[in-house]
């Protein structure tokens, strides 16, 4: 690829989307404080005190911005198919941070909207890719297996965004990764949107994590967008008539590759619904028990926490990618990844809560590991506080 096609497909989306993000995020912050849209601290959440909530019409404005960087994405109709959809869902998660929308609603919206940009845009998950020797899947089976794949996917992207900086830095780190994939299989339309979402979500990521007076939650508007991204993302890698082909036939796990990507937040959903459902409660109950949670009860500040989860996130793409290289069969890379998914999420979190319980030598480590990720005390994070509020 030319220097000059790098500018147009890799560089420009990244900046665009950054600048339009960075120019939109103190306009949204300005009307969120004037009309009182805050989200406002209770026995759940771990704020101390009201926070702007309208971050996710800041990042979705970066994404639109990124989007016009490349003539390819107006030649596709994929595009407004995935546009609309991320619209439908940035109006009913902005809805629910201003009056609160019944989990029921929102899960029909998610069905629907997901239902609709399956059919719309003939993409799906049909295809295992050799997985347990398996290629192609019924059409229907495909279609109920998108939905519930989908529609977990973006709840699980809502349901971390829990500490500062946590939902954006997973939705980066995600996003530049599909990138890769998308950029390598020579999809560009994916690859433009992915990036666009990673330059957009740079700037908010700075205010929350570093701004004091420009602190502002990405809200279920944000994350919702950015869970349908991602959804999208996974139902065109495993299409069956996606540019995947190449990759799968060097080995390549694509089932194995988007799980691993996106194993914390989907092996943590799956651990606090199952544990909810076990106590009779609803899988929608909102609680404390989710893996972030820990990591505060074990004394790690809100950046701490964000650092921890995602190097383990990391660590298991590391991990699936260490065993793709060494020529593991696509079985066994799932394995690999839904092992070390378990480990990091219902293995970790039961053994951090035996461990508070029984206040062992084991929590005092943990302890210290905190205190030394506490770098929110350190001098130069007020320096770079003072600058990103300037911002």
């Amino acid at each position: 690829m030319s220097s000059m096609s790098n500018i147009q497909h890799i560089v420009l989306p990244i900046l665009l989307a950054f600048l339009g993000t960075l120019w939109m995020h103190p306009k949204v912050l300005k009307i969120a404080i004037l009309k009182n849209l805050v989200d406002n601290p209770d026995a759940r959440k771990l704020q101390r005190n009201p926070v702007p909530v309208m971050g996710g019409i800041a990042v979705f404005f970066g994404i639109a911005i990124g989007l016009c960087s490349s003539p390819t994405i107006f030649n596709s109709a994929n595009t407004f198919m995935l546009i609309s959809a991320m619209l439908v869902m940035l109006y009913t998660g902005t809805i629910d941070d201003i009056i609160r929308l019944s989990p029921n609603i929102r899960f029909i919206i998610e069905i629907i909207v997901i239902a609709w940009l399956m059919f719309a845009s003939e993409s799906s998950i049909n295809c295992f890719w050799g997985l347990w020797g398996v290629g192609s899947i019924p059409q229907w089976t495909a279609y109920i297996l998108t939905i519930v794949a989908a529609v977990g996917i973006i709840n699980a992207i809502n349901l971390i965004d829990g500490v500062n900086g946590l939902s954006s830095g997973f939705c980066f780190m995600s996003s530049v990764l599909f990138a890769i994939f998308f950029h390598t299989t020579g999809n560009p339309v994916m690859t433009t949107l992915a990036l666009s979402a990673a330059g957009a979500i740079i700037p908010f990521f700075l205010h929350n994590v570093f701004g004091q007076s420009t602190k502002m939650f990405i809200g279920d508007g944000g994350t919702l967008v950015i869970g349908t991204m991602m959804a999208m993302f996974v139902m065109n890698i495993l299409d069956v008539n996606s540019g995947s082909i190449a990759l799968a036939a060097k080995g390549l796990g694509l089932i194995p590759f988007s799980l691993a990507v996106l194993s914390i937040p989907v092996f943590d959903t799956l651990r606090v619904m199952s544990t909810r459902i076990i106590n009779k409660k609803s899988p929608f109950h909102a609680d404390k028990t989710h893996l972030h949670h820990m990591f505060i009860d074990l004394g790690f500040s809100h950046t701490g926490t964000t650092i921890s989860i995602l190097s383990l996130n990391f660590l298991i793409v590391a991990a699936w990618f260490v065993a793709y290289k060494l020529g593991a069969s696509i079985d066994v890379q799932l394995y690999i990844v839904v092992a070390l998914s378990f480990i990091a999420t219902f293995g970790f979190y039961w053994f951090a809560k035996r461990q508070i319980e029984l206040n062992t030598e084991c929590l005092k480590t943990f302890q210290s590991i905190a205190k030394a990720l506490h770098i929110e005390k350190k001098g130069i994070w007020y320096t770079i506080q003072r600058i990103i509020d300037k911002l």
